[in-house]
């Protein structure tokens, strides 16, 4: 007895919803990623055989672990700093300050020498980090 054979079945796999998922992925990775862009222009500056280097005096706060402040290497009180800021500013008011806290200073007391020199003309804070 011979037995009729069935038609095989080819094997068809819709890969069409895989692709979109593929491109939607795509999409994704390419808008959250971040590139490296380079600012400016690359310039190849001339060379001069007489310069001078500027210094710029740095106006430096430090706040010590137990809150105590000094204006350079000289201490200083929390109510004089305003003044004391003031006078250092009047000679470069684009001067910035840095301001150097022990990380275990209190949050409170960086915040009290923000405002005074806030309030002492200081147009830029800049935060040391280790």
């Amino acid at each position: 007895m011979r037995f009729r054979e069935r038609p095989r079945r080819r094997v068809f796999i819709n890969i069409t919803s895989l692709i979109d998922v593929l491109f939607l992925l795509l999409i994704f990775f390419m808008v959250s990623s971040t590139f490296l862009e380079q600012p400016g222009m690359k310039l190849d500056l001339p060379a001069s055989k007489s310069f001078e280097v500027e210094q710029q005096k740095e106006l430096i706060v430090h706040i010590s672990q137990g809150g105590q402040l000094f204006l350079g290497d000289r201490p200083v009180e929390l109510d004089s700093l305003k003044e004391q800021l003031q006078r250092e500013m009047a000679r470069d008011r684009e001067q910035p300050l840095v301001l150097r806290a022990d990380k275990a200073a209190a949050h409170g007391r960086v915040v009290e020498v923000m405002d005074a020199a806030k309030q002492a003309g200081v147009r830029k804070i800049v935060i040391a980090t280790k």
